[in-house]
């Protein structure tokens, strides 16, 4: 099964400050048909406005992962990490037993582009912990690059999920496919460009659910920017 969602059939709020598109059910978005996918729960797009940003908030049993597309996040948590996210790093944050953090663009003049991802743990109340790489372009180019899993192999970081986090630039004639095993669900989201995904065609913000099916592959994509997720079917 192969279910394209659009761009603009996601969630969007308006704050000023901040703009946001949701994949999935979040805040005042709520849609009952998608309240996550496996054990993926969120997907926001996010544009905070120069010198603004979230304030101290709390986290528990979450699997937290921050990808930055432009600008800076700064990250400050109670575990004593104050740390700058530029472009190309991804950052992860286990909440666990609890944990406050705060976000902020503390440039003067650019808006900071990132998405923020989480992922339901199948390890519960695990000490809280930080964790941020460095996704070098080249590891990115014509192939999927492994940025998350459960044992934090090669340059990925470390999550206490049962779930891939790969991300790939694709133009031309690169191509790669991910197999999936038959008991696990895959998740595609374009986040620039166009890609063509087991023959269907997608623009930057959409999404394709996979279930069902041996594996997905990438194809003709024109200055294309992909996440791409091995998922327990939850």
């Amino acid at each position: 099964m192969l279910t394209l969602r659009k761009a603009n059939d996601r969630g969007y709020a308006d704050h000023g400050w901040l703009k946001s598109f949701h994949s999935f059910s979040f805040a005042g978005y709520q849609d009952p048909q998608f309240m996550g996918w496996g054990n993926l729960r969120v997907i926001n797009e996010d544009r905070v406005a120069a010198g603004m940003g979230f304030g101290k908030h709390g986290h528990r049993n979450m699997e937290i992962i921050s990808y930055v597309l432009s600008g800076e996040l700064a990250h400050e948590d109670s575990l004593g990490n104050v740390k700058g996210i530029p472009p190309g790093d991804v950052q992860r944050m286990s909440a666990g037993t609890g944990v406050t953090h705060s976000e902020f663009n503390h440039a003067k003049d650019q808006t900071t582009h990132f998405l923020q991802i989480w992922i339901e743990p199948n390890v519960m109340e695990v000490t809280p912990s930080y964790e941020q790489k460095t996704i070098p372009t080249i590891d990115k180019q014509g192939k999927l690059c492994l940025i998350a899993s459960s044992d934090g192999a090669g340059n990925a970081v470390k999550i206490y999920a049962d779930a891939k986090m790969y991300v790939g630039l694709f133009d031309g004639n690169q191509s790669a496919r991910l197999d999936l095993e038959s008991n696990r669900k895959g998740y595609v989201h374009l986040i620039k460009g166009e890609i063509n995904i087991n023959g269907i065609t997608l623009q930057s913000g959409d999404a394709l659910f996979v279930d069902g099916e041996e594996g997905i592959l990438m194809t003709q994509g024109k200055n294309a920017e992909v996440l791409v997720f091995d998922l327990s079917q939850q």
